[in-house]
């Protein structure tokens, strides 16, 4: 599953975040900000024109994503209780 289909307020653990060509500088700038492997993350709001930008929270701290970026986090449920 990818952060793009995580319902809102699940939490999630980051599992990988998907490079779409050698050197992905957005793939690389998201690793940056904190998208590694084990980090909780979940949705907490989506954009009212078209669920965009979607508003993610990983760690502490909150970021504005558009679709497209969320769509190359993946993300693992399992273990995870919902805390809405």
């Amino acid at each position: 599953m990818t952060l793009s289909e995580l319902p809102l307020h699940t939490p999630a653990v980051v599992d990988s975040v998907q490079d779409l060509h050698a050197n992905d500088a957005i793939a690389r700038r998201l690793r940056e900000l904190g998208f590694v492997k084990g980090e909780e993350v979940r949705l907490v709001a989506k954009g009212p024109v078209g669920g965009e930008p979607l508003l993610v929270q990983v760690g502490f701290t909150r970021f504005a994503l558009r679709i497209s970026e969320a769509k190359r986090i993946v993300i693992d449920t399992a273990g995870k209780e919902s805390r809405a």
